[in-house]
């Protein structure tokens, strides 16, 4: 089964010894707004709260991004006004890429630069 955003956020911030409160103060939001994350009794924040969050657990975005199926706005606006983009992706799709396919593709897309 797959772990969802609110177990992924907890067990993250528990393996950083960070308090409820503590990232709730440093995020900007009530303290029980992350423990209903966390319970799963509210769906994930917007993409760019979690960002904020990924940022204080000194995590990468893409760890909680994806447990939410959130982008952020940029690549939104990237993806959104970019024919090539779409087209990538659509192929992308199309081959129906595992995590650990789209990790190699991310690696080889850096050498390319």
């Amino acid at each position: 089964m797959k772990t969802t955003f609110g177990e992924t956020l907890k067990q993250v911030r528990r393996d950083k010894s960070i308090s409820q409160r503590e990232l709730a103060d440093k995020v900007g939001v009530d303290f029980s707004y992350i423990s209903k994350i966390e319970n799963d009794r509210l769906p994930p924040p917007s993409a760019e709260t979690i960002i904020k969050i990924c940022q204080i657990l000194d995590i990468p975005n893409e760890v909680l991004l994806a447990r939410s199926g959130k982008v952020s706005s940029e690549i939104k606006e990237v993806i959104g006004s970019s024919v090539g983009a779409i087209r990538f992706l659509n192929e992308a799709q199309d081959m129906k890429l595992s995590d650990d396919d789209w990790l190699r593709l991310s690696d080889m897309l850096k050498q390319l630069k």
